[in-house]
């Protein structure tokens, strides 16, 4: 993967800008508003789970399991930092791209995102 084709979740995001806060002493406008936006993206008030890193990580490699999900990486990246919990939402990622999933194939995103956020 090059650098160009990696995919950043908003924890991440959110410390980097920090590291850049860190190093410059202040942020330009577009990076605060970028900050403000990763800030409420990786916290609960979103999702109701916060995220982070490695939870994205782990969450975007096992959804690569799934047939569907494997040919296109960029739905994995984005199922893992939306962390869906209803058939809607996984089909509404997928009716993006105008992909079409099987119910099986949207069951097991689900159970792959309860078990790795630990969920029931």
């Amino acid at each position: 993967m090059t650098e160009e084709d990696k995919f950043l979740d908003f924890a991440t995001v959110r410390e980097m800008l920090y590291d850049a806060q860190d190093r410059r002493g202040q942020l330009k406008y577009e990076q605060k508003w970028a900050l403000q936006h990763a800030e409420w993206a990786a916290s609960e008030a979103r999702t109701g789970y916060s995220t982070d890193p490695a939870t994205f990580q782990e969450l975007r490699e096992k959804l690569h399991d799934v047939e569907t999900i494997a040919k296109h990486p960029e739905l994995a990246a984005k199922l893992a930092e939306l962390m869906p919990m209803a058939p809607e939402d996984v089909r509404a990622v997928f009716g993006s791209k105008r992909i079409v999933i099987d119910d099986s194939e949207v069951s097991a995103v689900l159970d792959i995102v309860r078990q790795v956020i630990g969920v029931q």
